[in-house]
């Protein structure tokens, strides 16, 4: 299969490198003023891994008119933007997949809702989710993750093409859900870098546990099924995002409470913002969300936040 990755980054560069390492034929593609391209142009490696030779190497956003298969990975709130892009090349009857977490803050929208309102309706969209980081699979630790679209055929095509021995995909069945799920786990990643710098990580657990809940009633109330929130779009995200120390949304919340500064990507800072215009829109309450949203947005001190999670009325668990 003939694959174009759009996108550089630390996400874009390890797909590029691992379906070439499984036999496609690869062309990964960064803007010419990205520092990151030009470091592959003139290095062929970044600071987590190094690209063979056989993955090709473009500049030229048109490298997507010869691929069989167009996967995305960059910032979830400039695909409007890079669709707008795509647009003069009229592109048709190719499989676009999805390879980012997160909402559309000014509209609401799903990335596969971006994708299906500015694409050409003869390509398929898709969407890859799940656990994993950089480094460890670049050092060969195998995973699970999932890819959905509402085109079966595009959805079996990429699971037997794009599966292996490092990474085992599974057949996604609500769209809806894994796209939510995948999104707001960034933002739970946020609330326990929170909880690490106020040395309050024993409280993972409660907000594991919580967090998927309110998500899983967000999900229910978009017309998904519920249960997406407890499979490998969200909690099974977890270990990667709320523990571990390549986490960007977990150090990100960690480094703001400290009042340090991080100058990575953390995807949840953008989705927090959409979570809680959904939460008004479907009339679901989102409290570990709006609590992020309070602490990064809002200067709440984030000691008084965590009580007032505390002080809010009981209930039952489920």
């Amino acid at each position: 299969m003939k694959v174009t990755v759009i996108g550089c980054g630390r996400w874009g560069s390890l797909i590029a490198w691992y379906l070439d390492k499984i036999g496609h034929e690869v062309t990964l593609y960064g803007r010419a003023s990205s520092g990151h391209m030009r470091r592959f142009l003139s290095e062929h490696r970044n600071d987590l891994l190094i690209l063979p030779e056989s993955v090709g190497l473009s500049t030229d956003l048109g490298s997507v008119c010869g691929a069989d298969a167009v996967i995305i990975s960059i910032n979830s709130q400039g695909l409007q933007s890079l669709t707008d892009e795509l647009s003069v090349y009229r592109l048709r009857n190719k499989i676009f997949v999805l390879c980012m977490k997160g909402v559309e803050i000014s509209t609401g929208r799903r990335l596969s809702q971006i994708a299906q309102d500015n694409l050409d309706s003869s390509n398929a969209i898709a969407v890859w989710l799940g656990p994993g980081h950089v480094q460890e699979f670049y050092r060969g630790i195998p995973n699970c993750m999932v890819i959905d679209s509402t085109d079966q055929k595009a959805k079996e095509l990429l699971v037997n093409e794009f599966s292996s021995d490092l990474i085992r995909f599974y057949y996604g069945q609500d769209l809806i859900g894994n796209e939510i799920g995948a999104a707001a786990k960034n933002v739970i990643g946020i609330a326990a870098g929170i909880l690490d710098g106020l040395n309050l990580s024993t409280l993972k657990g409660a907000l594991m546990s919580r967090g998927t809940r309110e998500v899983a009633r967000l999900i229910k109330a978009m017309g998904g099924n519920e249960l997406s929130a407890y499979g490998l779009c969200h909690l099974g995200d977890y270990e990667a995002t709320v523990f571990s120390q390549f986490s960007h949304n977990r150090k990100y919340g960690e480094m703001f409470i400290k009042g340090e500064h991080f100058a990575e990507l953390a995807e949840g800072c953008y989705t927090v913002k959409a979570m809680l215009s959904l939460s008004e829109k479907y009339e679901v309450e989102l409290p570990i969300c709006r609590a992020v949203y309070e602490i990064l947005y809002d200067g709440a001190d984030a000691k008084n936040v965590l009580n007032k999670l505390f002080e809010r009325t009981l209930k039952n668990e489920f």
